[in-house]
Formats: C-alpha cells, structure tokens, sequence
C-alpha cells in the first residue's frame, strides 16, 4: 500500500508540473500538487521509507 501511495504521489506531481508549464489548467493542478505533498508527508512521518 505504501508504494502505491508514492506511485499516486509522484505521478500527481508529474502532472502538476506539466500542468504548470503546459496549461492554465486553474486551480485543480495546485490541489493535486497539494495532495501528492501530504502522501509524501504522511508516508516519512510513518517512519517509511519512500523509495
């Protein structure tokens, strides 16, 4: 389940990037950016390891 958190995360990140670069796409790339941060977030204050 872990990994599958840090999948989501980094492709949501990816998709912010290109997102922020690419498109005006308005509000919905911050918030995925947000929400792959607090995947992260949560998975180190887990003590996991992400990679």
């Amino acid at each position: 389940m872990g990994n599958l958190l840090y999948i989501v995360a980094v492709i949501l990140i990816i998709a912010w990037a290109v997102g922020f670069v690419g498109y005006s796409a308005g509000g919905i790339i911050h918030v995925l950016l947000i929400i792959a941060i607090i995947a992260v977030l949560l998975q180190v204050i887990q003590g996991r390891r992400i990679l």
